[in-house]
């Protein structure tokens, strides 16, 4: 059994919905009419909802973000809904339940939605607030910066393991900017930026943590994405949407590992890749995809929340041998019109970074590039594309493989 997406939306990253004194209910409802607009069905089709959310509580104070959707749509009343919290993979939590309630027939169409809010609070208790995702109590006590940190530290593995030339971060976020200039929903779109933004100048790209500089982490932002899931006898019951470009989930990979960084690091001491288990999660997928290796997939949409996690994601995808990601960038394998495309609407550090949404968002991407409808981002003509979400220091680890419907 297929699992189909038909249609989805992602509300404006660059909008502060605290800002325009709107709250989870404003986000939520806007998310959700686009996403029916786009997908050409009514709320009567849905037949369950689920809800990434990683941070509602802390920086809203509001939990129970699964009955949000029927809060605001009356319509979704009595329609079963679920929240489902793997911090930055939340929104690949979701989809992932939503795929095996399809997949056992016990519904054909499922609303999958992430949304956050994460301009409440200033910046540096936003940034405590999420370092609930890694282990409280027990890592990054000395820091209030804990991801920066994390972050910085895999980079220090990497340069101890490999070697590691900062610029060939800089040069990450300096690719995943520029391709935002053309996103009409991405953050950072009108940000002004100087070439010295994206090398080791203290003062245009100011030291955060380690080798990080400002430009190499992506943003506190608010926002929503989601998607309408469906199964085969959802398509061949309703001829109209049998009309509507879809693409098809043809692969996932799911794997979870202890919260500690360093713990990561001690297991994978004598392996090739610093992080196995995010390689085995690829692997997964495209084995379920029924791929032969990753020179099948045409386009990549990876987890950037720092410029480091996108250049462990080259190498784990396959893209590079382990510890060489350097020559993808070195080659602009990864720029738009490269071999290997990454990112191509700008990744989180361009588009923005609403946590429990990210994974949605990267499905959807996925989805307006094999469709045809990525607007200025669009690729020529891709046949597959892959998804890299992860959560906390790779605690959590999803990947897609999502392909044309006629593939």
């Amino acid at each position: 059994m297929s699992v189909h997406i038909l249609g989805g939306a992602q509300t404006d990253f660059a909008v502060n919905w605290q800002r325009a004194g709107l709250g989870f209910d404003a986000l939520v409802s806007t998310v959700i009419e686009h996403t029916l607009d786009d997908a050409r069905i009514g709320p009567a089709d849905i037949g369950v909802i689920h809800v990434g959310n990683a941070f509602g509580q802390l920086f809203t104070g509001q939990g129970q973000l699964g009955g949000m959707p029927a809060t605001v749509w009356p319509e979704f009343w009595g329609t079963p809904a679920t929240r489902h919290e793997a911090a930055c993979a939340s929104g690949s939590m979701a989809v992932l339940a939503a795929m095996s309630d399809l997949e056992s027939g016990r519904y054909d169409c499922a609303l999958v939605l992430g949304a956050e809010l994460e301009k409440t609070v200033p910046g540096g208790q936003a940034a405590r607030y999420m370092g609930a995702a890694a282990w409280a109590g027990h890592e990054a006590q000395d820091t209030d910066l804990v991801w920066p940190s994390m972050f910085a530290a895999i980079a220090d593995e990497y340069d101890r393991r490999y070697g590691l030339d900062p610029a060939y971060l800089h040069a990450i976020s300096e690719l995943n900017i520029a391709n935002a200039r053309s996103n009409p929903a991405a953050q950072t779109r009108e940000w002004s930026y100087t070439p010295e933004s994206f090398t080791a100048d203290d003062t245009a790209n100011p030291p955060v943590a380690g080798m990080l500089r400002r430009q190499d982490c992506s943003q506190m932002t608010d926002g929503a994405a989601a998607l309408i899931l469906v199964s085969d006898r959802f398509l061949n019951e309703h001829s109209d949407s049998r009309a509507i470009a879809h693409s098809v989930i043809t692969g996932w990979g799911h794997r979870t590992v202890g919260l500690p960084l360093d713990q990561k690091l001690a297991a994978s001491a004598t392996e090739p890749y610093v992080f196995p288990h995010v390689r085995r999660a690829v692997l997964d997928a495209l084995a379920r995809a029924g791929l032969p290796d990753i020179t099948a997939v045409d386009a990549f949409e990876v987890h950037d929340c720092f410029t480091m996690s996108e250049y462990v994601a080259i190498d784990h995808l396959g893209l590079t041998a382990p510890g060489e990601s350097w020559k993808a960038i070195d080659s602009a394998a990864i720029s738009r019109t490269g071999a290997t495309p990454v990112n191509p609407g700008g990744g989180l550090i361009g588009i923005g970074h609403p946590v429990g949404a990210t994974g949605i968002r990267m499905l959807l991407d996925a989805h307006k590039q094999l469709i045809g409808q990525a607007g200025a981002c669009q690729l020529p003509g891709p046949g597959a594309i892959a998804t890299l979400n992860i959560g906390g220091s790779t605690t959590t680890t999803a990947s897609f493989i999502v392909a044309t419907a006629a593939g």
